[in-house]
């Protein structure tokens, strides 16, 4: 074999490992401690959504943090709900500085007959979810101010 060909085919090997190396970096799950940041849409009474509020101050992101990881999710369910959501929340995950943030859509209803949230998540892994009266009462705090 002439050298040029195998130095071709070691190039070519070397490019594919690096290649291979970086596809394994990407994430396979988003953990919440990675949130950096909520878009807020509130839907008015004429079912419109209202201009997006940005939430990215560490303090309420932390405590976001904290709620969503209380939610009991049953990722199988698909759910019929028979109103509009009350809000759309707009999740960003950072895995890495030098990759693009990850966005899921939350859209979450508070329930007034026992003070509860229902969420539906577009990430897979998550689904249908509920939360308990005292996080959903902080979580309605935070996302209608």
């Amino acid at each position: 074999m002439p050298r040029k060909t195998k130095i071709s085919l070691a190039i070519s090997i070397i490019f594919a490992i690096f290649l291979i190396g970086c596809m394994n970096k990407s994430p396979k799950e988003f953990h919440f401690n990675q949130l950096t940041r909520v878009d807020v849409e509130v839907v008015n009474a004429d079912e419109n959504y209202e201009e997006a509020v940005m939430i990215t101050d560490e303090e309420t992101i932390e405590r976001l943090r904290k709620i969503f990881k209380q939610v009991e999710w049953e990722p199988n369910a698909e759910p019929k709900m028979a109103r509009m959501e009350d809000v759309k929340a707009t999740l960003f995950f950072e895995y890495d500085k030098n990759m693009p943030e990850r966005l899921f859509e939350y859209e979450i209803w508070f329930n007034q007959r026992n003070d509860t949230a229902t969420i539906i998540s577009n990430n897979e892994k998550e689904g249908f979810g509920t939360l308990d009266k005292d996080h959903a009462q902080t979580l309605k705090k935070i996302l209608l101010r």
